[in-house]
Parts: C-alpha cells; structure tokens; sequence
C-alpha cells in the first residue's frame, strides 16, 4: 500500500474536522505530520477542488479568520456560526472551547500550534 502524501493527509484531516469545530493552520499541519508546513495547508485548501472540504473550519493561530472580505471572509465567518461556533465581537473563535484535537497521532495545543508531549 503506497503511502499517503502530505497534501493527501492534510487534506484528511481537514475533512475530519467535525461541525462546530476549527483547527488552525498549524494544527491542521502538525496533525498531518509536518508542524512546520502551515503555509502548506493554505495552498493545500486552494488546490483542492471539491466542495465538500471544510475549508471554514481552518483559521490562524489567533482564532481569527485569514481570508480578506474579499476573497470569503464573511461566507466563511457565516458557515461557522450556522455551525454554531461563537465569535467575540472581534471575530475571534476561542480555540480552548472550539479547537478539535481529533483522534491523531499527534496532539496539538491551541495556545501554540506544537504538538503536545
């Protein structure tokens, strides 16, 4: 059985991100096994084609969403409040409430993107 690439398992981990959950980009990228590769998962999310990604439920380190209004921001804050994540009037997300840190092999910490030992 050939391995996976690190595109193919970030990209899996991004689809096991249940509803009501976020990752950040580093999570998403420590979980996958590279917790250096964050810029990756970005470029990762833009390549990929279907529409059934997840992709609102990946933000940055801060809780905040990435994306210029632009480009999403207001479609993806909008997904994860339908979801039922709640925002601050800032539009942070609390990662300690929020952030998923599914059944991987590596353990991320919301506070500082690194897996736990």
């Amino acid at each position: 059985m050939a391995q996976m690439s690190f595109y193919d398992k970030v990209i899996a981990v991004i689809m096991s991100i249940p509803k009501g959950n976020v990752m950040t980009y580093g999570q998403v990228a420590a979980a996958a096994g590279n917790p250096k590769a964050a810029r990756f998962v970005s470029g990762a999310m833009r390549r990929y084609q279907d529409s059934d990604l997840p992709w609102h439920r990946v933000l940055n380190s801060s809780g905040h969403i990435s994306l210029p209004t632009y480009e999403g921001y207001e479609l993806q804050k909008s997904l994860l409040l339908m979801e039922g994540v709640v925002m601050s009037d800032k539009d942070r997300v609390n990662l300690n409430v929020y952030a998923y840190r599914g059944p991987f092999h590596h353990v991320v910490d919301p506070e500082d993107d690194l897996p736990l030992k």
